[in-house]
């Protein structure tokens, strides 16, 4: 092939890649020296490290690479260096002992840009700013207090779709796809006020829905600047200008309320009960002058993103395992519809006041949440070096908290492949989901674990409730029920699942 021939994207490529060829041995060549006591770890290729041996199934294969290297162990992958935990013992080094300073979580590209810049909870770094911002969500929105209040609007939307799914009798539904369509709605109910106008919710919806789903996938989209930081300035994937597009599409519907909400401060779409949306509470912050310094417009825009992202896929990916464990242990589905007889009645509807009486129902969750984390691995970055397990672990490396392989462990679970709800009855609140207990962390722990637990535990338990109550479900005939696992932003399914519902409540009144 005649050089000229070549495509000029791809001869800047090779010349980049050739020069970072030649920083990153001298790069390895400078840290082997200083750094002689990182942990053990495979050898990669030149250059590319460890990286053409990920798989998706990341949080099975660097269990696998434990059982040879150890429960801490290194990984190169391009210019990042990884280190990998996997026992509960080392995680109490990073999470308790040295939290501060893996308070900060690793950021890509994607993530950088989507949180405009860095101005939200999930991705901001450990600081005042974050302090301030997580203290609002959490005091503000997600107080007991606010999350009573707002119990009309998750129930509306849940009876909207146990409706829906009535006149889907005897059809197949795709169980996530559903639930993350509950979730997204039930959401914007909440950021946008309950008595929105019909019209306007539906644009909202029909506006975000897309992006969100975009946006899920850009941040688990493989992104060589993430690998080679020196890349980052050509974008060679696009994944940059991608985010940046996304961004722009849901920045015109957020900024559009805010405008609203500041222009029409006496006309606050309420609540049942008479309380402001969680958009309405944000701008009253916003404007209040002991908040100016950390809340401005554009860290509301970033907690609304964090909000719809973060709010949608991990609670249906959770209700999914739970349905698909009930269904491969019909038994244990047999238990969970027997206590919502007892508790419920088949002569009514699930209620919230009902949730904190279906121990079972509640057993099962949390075994699915252990067999089943729905973000199976935990990235950190020290802000400084320190030492884990003996090892050195250097500032700006990767420290990869395996939850999975840690609420795998046989060490601290008896059978731990073993689905058995049983282990969670009466333990007496041991096992609970703020992460005090290292060997059960399925929203993280220390200072950055999950801030929306609350919330997520209201509507994963209520939607879960009212599905295994009006429903009796079953998989399309001649279907095999796959429980093999895939990582993407969440643990999802390798195969969706796609079951069949038939009513099982006593009248059909119940339904509407």
């Amino acid at each position: 092939m005649n050089l000229l021939d070549v495509h000029p994207a791809l001869l800047i490529s090779s010349a980049l890649i050739l020069t970072l060829s030649i920083l990153c041995s001298l790069i390895k060549l400078i840290k082997s020296s200083s750094n002689t006591n990182t942990p053990p770890g495979p050898r990669g290729f030149p250059i590319v490290g460890y990286l053409p041996f990920l798989r998706r199934d990341l949080h099975h294969l660097l269990t696998e690479l434990s059982h040879q290297y150890g429960p801490i162990f290194k990984l190169r992958l391009g210019d990042k260096l990884w280190i990998v935990i996997n026992s509960p013992s080392l995680l109490k080094e990073v999470r308790r002992d040295h939290d501060i300073i893996f308070a900060n979580r690793d950021i890509t590209v994607a993530a950088r840009i989507i949180t405009y810049g860095l101005n939200d909870i999930a991705w901001s770094p450990y600081g005042s700013q974050w302090r301030s911002l997580r203290k609002i969500f959490v005091r503000e929105m997600l107080s007991n207090n606010n999350l009573k209040a707002t119990y009309n609007l998750r129930k509306d939307e849940v009876r909207k779709v146990v409706r829906e799914i009535y006149s889907k009798i005897g059809t197949p539904i795709d169980i996530c796809e559903l639930t993350m369509q509950i979730d997204l709605c039930l959401i914007i109910n909440l950021i946008w006020g309950g008595k929105i106008e019909a019209k306007r919710r539906d644009k909202i919806l029909a506006g975000i829905l897309p992006v969100v789903a975009e946006i899920l996938d850009l941040l688990i989209e493989p992104n060589i600047s993430d690998f080679f930081p020196v890349l980052a300035r050509f974008d060679i994937q696009g994944v940059a200008k991608e985010a940046t597009t996304l961004l722009q599409r849901v920045d015109e519907i957020i900024e559009d309320t805010i405008h609203e909400w500041m222009k029409n401060p006496h006309d606050k779409p309420l609540t049942n009960d008479g309380r402001t949306d969680f958009m309405q509470i944000l701008v009253d912050l916003m404007q209040e002058e002991d908040n100016k310094a950390s809340l401005g417009k554009i860290q509301i825009k970033a907690l609304i993103v964090d909000i719809l992202v973060a709010g949608t896929d991990t609670s249906a990916t959770a209700i999914e395992w739970a349905m698909t464990e009930l269904l491969n242990h019909p038994e244990m589905m047999e238990k969970v519809q027997q206590e919502l007889n007892e508790v419920v009645g088949l002569n009514n509807i699930v209620e919230e006041f009902h949730i904190p009486k279906l121990d079972y129902l509640d057993a099962v969750l949390k075994e699915t949440l252990r067999m089943h984390p729905v973000l199976p691995l935990s990235p950190r970055n020290p802000s400084q070096s320190c030492t884990v397990g003996g090892y050195t672990i250097p500032k700006g490396s990767t420290v990869l908290v395996n939850i999975w392989s840690v609420q795998m462990d046989p060490l601290a679970w008896d059978n731990p492949s073993e689905f058995r709800p049983e282990r969670f009855l009466g333990n007496n609140g041991k096992w609970d989901f703020s992460g005090n207990d290292l060997n059960y962390i399925p929203f993280g722990s220390g200072r950055r674990a999950c801030a929306g637990i609350p919330l997520a535990e209201r509507m994963v338990r209520y939607i879960l409730a009212s599905f295994l109550h009006s429903y009796e479900w079953r998989l399309p005939d001649e279907e095999k029920l796959d429980m093999s696992d895939k990582l993407l932003t969440t643990l999802r399914k390798r195969i969706p699942l796609i079951v069949v519902p038939a009513p099982r409540l006593s009248r059909s009144d119940l339904y509407e």
